[in-house]
């Protein structure tokens, strides 16, 4: 009966070494947790893409480069996760304006469904939110392969539904101003999305 107890205890001990020692020291419990914490230590360079926005304009990620970008990731037709980004984006438009930041706070809405998103859904998808202006810009990508390392990079995860739809982590992604992926917060996180741009925009990630 000791024995057993003393095993139990000794498989008891390792399991939480091991869970220790494999979610950043009880500090992220999820995938989820774990890139977030990943990308606060260690900002990560995104890809160039190429891109084209809801009025049909081409553009890159390099060209926001100077600004802080507060960047999410969407698909037009989605009617859960995607509007309620779209809803904090708006929240967040307001909070840029009012400080007068617009040249220095810039949003992105990226779809990640670029087949079935051209400028008339991003468009559309604008509209539910107030439309499109110098401060947030609906963009979809030119090509796939593009895409896919994008995604690779943030670590955003898009699955299909089975239902014509998607699964996805859905955040928002902070970008200072060297264009490093640099914040990840939630999705209705509002003020601390705002706080940590105007952080790095002050210079914080230099």
């Amino acid at each position: 009966m000791v024995r057993a107890a003393a095993f139990l205890v000794a498989v008891l001990v390792l399991g939480a070494a091991g869970l220790w020692q494999g979610t950043d020291g009880l500090a992220a419990f999820t995938t989820e947790g774990a890139r977030r914490l990943d990308v606060a230590r260690q900002p990560r360079p995104l890809p160039p893409v190429e891109l084209e926005d809801s009025q049909g304009h081409r553009t890159t990620l390099d060209a926001f480069r100077g600004r802080v970008v507060l960047l999410d990731f969407i698909y037009a037709r989605c009617p859960t996760l995607c509007t309620v980004l779209g809803s904090s984006f708006e929240r967040l438009r307001g909070e840029i304006t009012a400080a007068g930041l617009q040249g220095r706070i810039a949003l992105v809405s990226l779809s990640f469904d670029p087949d079935n998103d051209h400028p008339p859904q991003l468009g559309e998808y604008a509209d539910r939110f107030g439309g499109a202006d110098a401060t947030w810009r609906f963009v979809r990508p030119q090509s796939q392969r593009q895409l896919a390392e994008l995604l690779r990079m943030a670590g955003v995860i898009v699955l299909p539904d089975g239902a014509d739809g998607f699964v996805h982590n859905a955040a928002i992604h902070v970008i200072d101003r060297q264009g490093r992926l640099s914040g990840i917060v939630d999705t209705e996180a509002v003020a601390e999305a705002f706080s940590l741009a105007r952080e790095m925009m002050r210079g914080g990630t230099e």
